[in-house]
Parts: structure tokens; sequence; C-alpha cells
């Protein structure tokens, strides 16, 4: 599939105990059996589709592919768990919520779910597919580690993914980091990236 970043290999896959279907994408030669740069991103239809300057997921689409052709090889899995694994009516719902002044953590607590729903057991299974034994995780999160860990996969290294603060997003940022666990940088100084340009343009 060629991509404004260059012409990554779609795989398809489908999850037997949900029916969800989810996505591959793979940049260059991963058999060599070195460790591969690998992102987990989470379905963010809101974020990744619609440009939401809620939160920072589409910054870090676009950012991990462009880190993925860069290095010359990796993958990107694309994982359908929208919401962090609540759904889309359940995350529209919390957006409701926080609307009102309540952070993300709280308003997913008020609808009486979890913070955060994912489980990674079935991206392990895509990594073991794809050959991917070894990987360097671009993540903020050290619950997507432990969660790769947790089901066999050697995750040598985390490599930071910080990009897309901006004015409207940055609550939910540090809520992230400071609720959540999220590894950022707050000491930093980010650009304000309110016009969502594309870092492919």
């Amino acid at each position: 599939m060629t991509t404004a970043y260059g012409d990554f290999r779609l795989h398809g896959f489908k999850e037997p105990a949900t029916g969800l279907e989810h996505a591959a994408l793979c940049f260059g030669d991963l058999s060599t059996g070195e460790p591969v740069l690998v992102r987990l991103h989470s379905e963010c239809l809101t974020g990744d589709a619609f440009g939401s300057c809620h939160c920072d997921c589409g910054p870090q689409l676009r950012s991990a592919l462009k880190a993925i052709a860069t290095a010359g090889r990796g993958a990107l899995l694309y994982l359908r768990q929208e919401g962090r694994g609540i759904g889309l009516l359940n995350k529209i719902r919390a957006y409701a919520l926080q609307e009102t002044g309540v952070d993300t953590l709280d308003a997913n607590r008020l609808l009486g779910l979890p913070a955060d729903a994912r489980d990674y057991g079935f991206a392990a299974t895509m990594l073991s597919q794809l050959g991917i034994r070894s990987v360097k995780l671009l993540t903020n999160n050290p619950g997507k580690i432990e969660g790769l860990k947790a089901h066999g996969v050697d995750v040598v290294e985390r490599v930071s993914l910080q990009v897309g603060r901006t004015t409207r997003n940055g609550a939910y940022l540090d809520t992230k980091a400071h609720r959540m666990g999220h590894l950022f940088d707050l000491a930093r100084e980010l650009p304000d990236e309110a016009s969502e340009a594309d870092p492919a343009r």
C-alpha cells in the first residue's frame, strides 16, 4: 500500500475471540532477526480520521509511520480498540463528560468503565505471525510494554513518541502522565501543534 511515507505491505488479521479485524503495515525486511521498530496503535476514529484536537492520536499515527519508513524497517499494528478499548459510543459519552470539566480517567469511571480496557494478547499473536520476536516499541505507555512482555514478546527498547501536544489537549496529556503513568517529558516545552499539520505534506 503506497502511503505518503512510502510503500508498506498491508496485512489483515481477524481476532477469533472478538471477530474484530486488525491491520499491520510493514516496511522493509523484518526477517533479519534484529529487533523491529513497532508501534501498537489503537484505533481512534475521532483523532485518526476526523482530526480531533482532544487527543494526540492522529499525530502519533502519522509520526509512527514516518519513523518506521525513515528507519527502513518496522511495523505498525492498527488495533481495533477504540477509546482505549471502551468503544466508540462510550468514548462519545466520555467526551460529553469531559466537556463538563471531568478528566479522561474520571469520565470512564463515571460511566462504570475501566480507565484502559485494552488487551495486547492478539497483538502478540500478530507479531508472531509476522515473524517478529523482539521489538523496539514506539510508545509513551508502559502498559503496552508490560502487555507485550506478558505474552512473550521481547521488548528491548522503548522509543518515545511525544508529538501532537496542543493547547486543546494539554490537560488530557497531563492526566495521562500524572494519573495513568504515561511517560512524557513534561519539563520540555513543546510547540503548539494545533494546526494539525501533516508532516508528510
